[in-house]
């Protein structure tokens, strides 16, 4: 059996063509989605991913505004600029590119943007809101990743899931969406003892734990769906994921590859938190102007 694979490239052009119309829906009711970005420093990575956003971003008739300052600026000109996005109410997301230099402290960063317009999902009251089971914004990773199960059809109620990586970022949000879809979770980490007895009872498989290829074929249940969320860069310059491909495809039922599995719906659900943003804002609107 060689496992069908979840081409998350073709996935994500469907999504956003979905979402390029509600924004067009949108504009023509008078309100643009926009997401406003900043970046601090010169990160390669953070530079080419940020590009990415605000291509998207314009492609699916969204605004994107970009924010670029070099690394030893004040922290107190982020925070301005925060302020001045979170007044701003032609502004529906904001989303300050990790990771920052280290002089700035990344919770208060992340802190000090409104949670109505934290399209990243990190907010403490939006992850609060994640885990008592009525999200405001869902974080873009394991968004992504629960409409690609969906998209496939992969049962997920008593299912046995497994989650290697408890990141903020991935991890415990990934084990909240499971357990809001009835599946029974289990969280695996860097110290968990016999890793494999653990990822061989799922019947879905998340890697997400940043190292190449720890996840091999025999550590997998036959037709599990296994899910890559890691980037990894190896000695020849290639990415690869968390997961072993080759060995793995032959034993899953389901896989993504990397690259061009979960990577490409990352963006793509921001993009789609931005215009739930903005359409909750427009449903707002809506009495003002019944009221007139």
């Amino acid at each position: 059996m060689t496992a069908k694979i979840l081409d998350g490239n073709a996935f994500s052009a469907k999504v956003r063509e979905g979402l390029a119309v509600r924004a067009a829906a949108l504009k023509a009711a008078g309100v643009t989605p926009c997401l406003a970005v900043i970046l601090v420093g010169d990160d390669a990575a953070s530079a080419v991913y940020v590009r990415n956003k605000v291509a998207a971003c314009e492609k699916a008739g969204m605004r994107s505004l970009k924010f670029v300052y070099p690394s030893d600026i004040e922290p107190a000109v982020v925070f301005a600029k925060i302020a001045e996005l979170n007044a701003d109410p032609g502004v529906h997301g904001i989303l300050v590119q990790l990771p920052l230099p280290k002089r700035f402290d990344s919770d208060a960063v992340l802190e000090a943007i409104s949670p109505e317009k934290d399209v990243d999902g990190f907010h403490a009251e939006n992850v609060g809101a994640l885990v008592q089971g009525n999200p405001r914004f869902i974080p873009c990773t394991p968004y992504g990743v629960m409409e690609m199960l969906k998209s496939e059809g992969v049962k997920l109620a008593g299912a046995e899931a497994v989650i290697v990586g408890r990141s903020n970022i991935v991890g415990k949000p990934m084990a909240m969406l499971l357990l809001a879809e009835s599946c029974t979770v289990t969280v695996c980490h860097s110290r968990t003892a016999d890793l494999a007895f653990h990822t061989r009872r799922a019947d879905i498989l998340i890697a997400a734990v940043g190292r190449a290829k720890m996840i091999t074929g025999d550590m997998i249940k036959p037709g599990a769906a296994v899910i890559d969320v890691g980037i990894n860069r190896q000695a020849d310059g290639k990415l690869c994921g968390d997961v072993d491909f080759e060995s793995a495809k032959e034993v899953a039922g389901l896989i993504t590859p990397v690259p061009g599995g979960v990577g490409p719906m990352t963006i793509t659900m921001l993009l789609a938190n931005t215009l739930e943003s903005a359409e909750r804002v427009a449903a707002e609107r809506q009495p003002e102007k019944a009221h007139k």
